[in-house]
């Protein structure tokens, strides 16, 4: 089956590429870098969602999926400028669909996130909890959700959603809800204490990148039409992901404690029982394990002693 994937040079993406050739599928790469730099060989374009060479590609390349992961996810930066934030997340995915349509993709599977939640009202949150975003980022993320439901009744586009929780693993970037991991990783693996905001017992739900990629490959042919979290299930609190990270980097500081943030919800975890339903999907990574993995590619790639910036 051949694939494309939208942002698939990413942090995401490039996973996902990987899990894609695993399974047996062909995968095609569209990004515009300004992210990632993962560059698959041979079939990747460097192209903005918006560009008017997208179509041409997607008539050319004829993927029978489109996986969705291009974004702009920096949550702080949807509110200092939403109308950028619109134009990246939703005017480009608008364009991505339309291109779909003209190409006759069959199905288009896409990255939401647990953004679109907004404050919790009750936890564990199931795709049934009121969806309240308290974020541009998170109302573009609902609102391509109803694109999507749109095109399926209008055009016979089929779609699957998938709300991520906090991705974390690998090559992650410091932006978006799971940078913090990247963002203690660094930290400790330059020799300084990570900085927790708050009390640091607030809480949220850490799943690792290589599952969420094996998710992203079984909707391909499953969950037609519905909506459903992917996340650990588990509600792991700031301080003890600093103690499990302390743990990868012996002899690392210890954590210095600052004002929380504006905003920063005090809990969330997601449910993702129906992912185990409909998907057959659960989350394999525990989380030591995952960190561990994480911790290792900061400490061999990103602060080599000869300088530069390493990989992102």
């Amino acid at each position: 089956m051949k694939v494309l994937v939208a942002g698939g040079a990413g942090f995401i993406g490039s996973h996902t590429v990987e899990a894609l050739r695993g399974a047996g599928c062909l995968p095609v790469v569209v990004d515009n870098l300004s992210r990632g730099a993962y560059l698959p060989r041979p079939s990747f374009y460097r192209l903005d969602l918006l560009s008017f060479e997208l179509k041409t590609v997607l008539q050319r390349e004829r993927p029978k999926v489109v996986i969705h992961l291009a974004a702009q996810v920096d949550v702080g930066l949807s509110v200092a400028d939403p109308l950028l934030d619109a134009r990246e997340n939703i005017l480009a995915s608008l364009n991505l669909l339309q291109g779909c349509l003209a190409a006759g993709v069959a199905k288009v599977v896409f990255a939401s996130s647990a953004a679109v939640y907004g404050e919790p009202q009750r936890l564990p949150m199931d795709e049934g909890h009121p969806c309240q975003p308290t974020s541009p980022y998170g109302a573009a993320k609902l609102s391509v959700e109803h694109y999507l439901g749109v095109f399926r009744t209008l055009y016979g586009l089929e779609y699957t959603i998938l709300r991520y929780a906090n991705v974390y693993g690998p090559r992650q970037s410091l932006l978006g809800e799971g940078g913090v991991v990247a963002a203690f990783c660094r930290r400790l693996a330059a020799g300084h204490g990570v900085k927790i905001y708050g009390d640091g017992e607030q809480t949220r739900d850490f799943v690792y990148v290589g599952d969420v990629a094996r998710a992203n490959v079984l909707a391909l042919v499953k969950g037609d039409g519905e909506t459903m979290n992917i996340g650990s299930g588990e509600e792991i609190s700031i301080n003890r992901l600093s103690r499990l990270l302390q743990a990868k980097f012996p002899g690392s500081p210890a954590p210095s404690f600052h004002a929380p943030r504006p905003g920063d919800l005090r809990r969330s975890v997601l449910d993702p029982s129906r992912a185990r339903r409909l998907l057959d999907w659960s989350p394999k990574m525990p989380l030591p394990e995952g960190l561990g993995e994480t911790a290792r590619f900061y400490h061999d790639f990103e602060w080599r002693p000869q300088g530069g910036g390493g990989r992102r």
